[in-house]
């Protein structure tokens, strides 16, 4: 589980690296601690793979919600 702070993952960008749609949840890429870690990802609009995103806020532990950069 992954001890980040609400502030430590904010505005962080990352990559998509399975797909959002409306109706489900993706996985985000973000680079914290020197390595990356895979997060899901939400967001109010379809989200290709492959794009890349900022992170607006933390929903849970591995929960973020991101738009398009």
């Amino acid at each position: 589980m992954s001890d980040l702070g609400d502030q430590d993952l904010i505005g962080k960008m990352g990559f998509i690296s399975i797909p959002i749609s409306v109706d489900k949840p993706g996985e985000v890429i973000i680079q914290v601690r020197g390595g990356s870690e895979a997060f899901t990802a939400i967001s109010d609009e379809p989200i290709a793979k492959h794009s890349q995103v900022v992170i607006v806020d933390k929903l849970s532990a591995r929960t973020v919600m991101v738009t398009k950069f």
